[in-house]
Formats: C-alpha cells, sequence, structure tokens
C-alpha cells in the first residue's frame, strides 16, 4: 500500500468509524510473513476493534494467536476485525464493553478465560481525546471522560487480568509521543498517556519477580478512526514529522509481536518509539 502523504476532507464523530475512511487504513502489510511467535498464545485487546487494535489482533493472529477484543460501540468495525482474525485460522471473541467500570474490565477477563482457558498477553490499548486549543477550556466533565477512559481501565484490567497472567506473560500499554513532547490541543489526553509511561514502568518493577513483563508502544500520528472522529481538518495530518507523513497501523502492530514474544524477553519496563523520526526522550 502506498503510504499517503495528504489525506481528503473528512469528518466523523466519536469513537470513530473505520469502514468510513478514505482511504481505509492498512492493518497488516501482504508480505508480513507470520513464525509461531505467539503459537497457542490468548490474547485481550481493549479497543480491538479498529485502527492499532485491529492491527494488534491481525498481526497476533498471523503468529497463532486466539485474540479476545474490547470494544465501545462500532460493532460493524468489531465484527470486521473478527473476520480478519478468523481469515488467519484463529479463534476472537469480541465484547462490547464500557471499561471505564472496573466491573466490566474484571468481566472482559473472565469471559476471555471462560472462552479460551488461558490469557497469556494483555493489551491496554483503548483511548479517546477531545482537542481544546486552552487549558481553560478543559471542563471537568472532559477532564474525567478523558482520564477514565484513557488510564482508569488500564488499572482495572491488569486488576482482574493478574488472576491468570503466570511466569512468561505480558502486559502492553499503549502510550502516546504526546507524552514525550508533550501537546498544545491535547493537554489533558497527554497527560493520560504521561500517566500511562509512569504506570508501565512501575507496574514493571512490581511484577519483575514473578517473571511477567510489562511494556509499552508509544505511536506518533497514525491514521486510524480516532483522527478524522477527532480533528476538523485531517489533510495535512502525520506531514509535520522527519518522515513528512503519518504512520499506517500496520506500522504499529509488529512492535506490539516484538514485545508480545520471546524475542523481547530482556526487556521490561520500556518503550517503543513509532513515531515517523520524532526525536523524544525514552
Amino acid at each position: 500500500m502506498k503510504k499517503p502523504k495528504k489525506f481528503e476532507k473528512q469528518n466523523q464523530s466519536q469513537p470513530g468509524k473505520e469502514f468510513k475512511m478514505k482511504p481505509e487504513p492498512e492493518i497488516i502489510r501482504k508480505d508480513y510473513k507470520g513464525s509461531e511467535k505467539l503459537k497457542s498464545k490468548i490474547a485481550l485487546i481493549t479497543g480491538g476493534d479498529s485502527g492499532i487494535g485491529r492491527s494488534i489482533a491481525v498481526h497476533f493472529a498471523r503468529e497463532g494467536c486466539d485474540v479476545a477484543i474490547v470494544y465501545f460501540s462500532e460493532d460493524k468495525d468489531a465484527n470486521a476485525t473478527k473476520e480478519l482474525v478468523e481469515k488467519e485460522g484463529r479463534k476472537c471473541l469480541i465484547m462490547k464493553k464500557d471499561l471505564q467500570s472496573a466491573t466490566n474490565c474484571k468481566n472482559a477477563v473472565e469471559n476471555c478465560v471462560e472462552k479460551f482457558g488461558q490469557l497469556n498477553i494483555l493489551v491496554n490499548n483503548a483511548a479517546m481525546q477531545f482537542p481544546k486549543n486552552s487549558v481553560i477550556d478543559i471542563d471537568k466533565d472532559q477532564l474525567e471522560k478523558t482520564f477514565q477512559t484513557n488510564i482508569y481501565p488500564y488499572f482495572f484490567m491488569v486488576q482482574a487480568a493478574l488472576n491468570h497472567l503466570k511466569e512468561g506473560d505480558v502486559i502492553i500499554n499503549t502510550g502516546s509521543v504526546t507524552a514525550y513532547r508533550g501537546s498544545n490541543h491535547l493537554v489533558d489526553y497527554a497527560s493520560t498517556k504521561g500517566a500511562i509511561t509512569s504506570f508501565t514502568r512501575s507496574l514493571s518493577a512490581q511484577l519483575v519477580e514473578k517473571k511477567i513483563r510489562v511494556n509499552g508502544v508509544a505511536p506518533g500520528p497514525i491514521w486510524t478512526p480516532l483522527i478524522p472522529a477527532t480533528f476538523d481538518d485531517v489533510t495535512d495530518f502525520g506531514q509535520d514529522t522527519p518522515m513528512g507523513r503519518a504512520g499506517q497501523p500496520s506500522e504499529v502492530g509488529p512492535a506490539y509481536v516484538f514485545l508480545a514474544s520471546q524475542d523481547s524477553s530482556y526487556i521490561t519496563g520500556q518503550f517503543i518509539h513509532v513515531n515517523g523520526g520524532e526525536m523524544v526522550g525514552s
């Protein structure tokens, strides 16, 4: 797939629908060859219906992993992800849940284990953002919603998953380049992503004795449904990166494969920066 530098004008409402995007994102490269890196593993991915979450699900499936995904409301996208996973010869459980609820997070984990008998890989990925040009314009309701969507469920999902994760299993958290360079129009969103960085590093230190690794991926501007659902003008999205274009989910998914597999067995508490060349702190 040719990676576009510019995009058509388009607009959606939150959380966004992948099937309405122009062009639709590339989920996995046609020439990506799986090598059973995740054979016989079970993964649970939040926000797995579209964008980066969908890419993670399909890459994991191509590597031999059965997948459970949790999504908020986009039924058509979630079913499309299920079909893509099943095309790879793997099983997929889809669950529609609001993860702001600790009970829903616990139920998602329990449903996954009931379906597949185990849980080896937890990917915390779901997020929302609401641009505001001034911190004064971020009211209490938006602040609470951003934190309750972007960071609270990471705690809730981990708390539930630790009843099932064992030695050799992994947790992968989706952060953002905004945690490292800031964002003048996404102050609350960037703050939650900074919290995810600290959460990942602290949790990795807590779980290292149990030999459960905790890492993260910090994407830059990636062409996902969140973008046309967030910004009024996406035509120049991603052009301010050193590479001069936005990234595709297909360019992010392999980072999660690496962190989920034994290829990264000596790595914990770290972030992979998939951001088109932005120089940010580690």
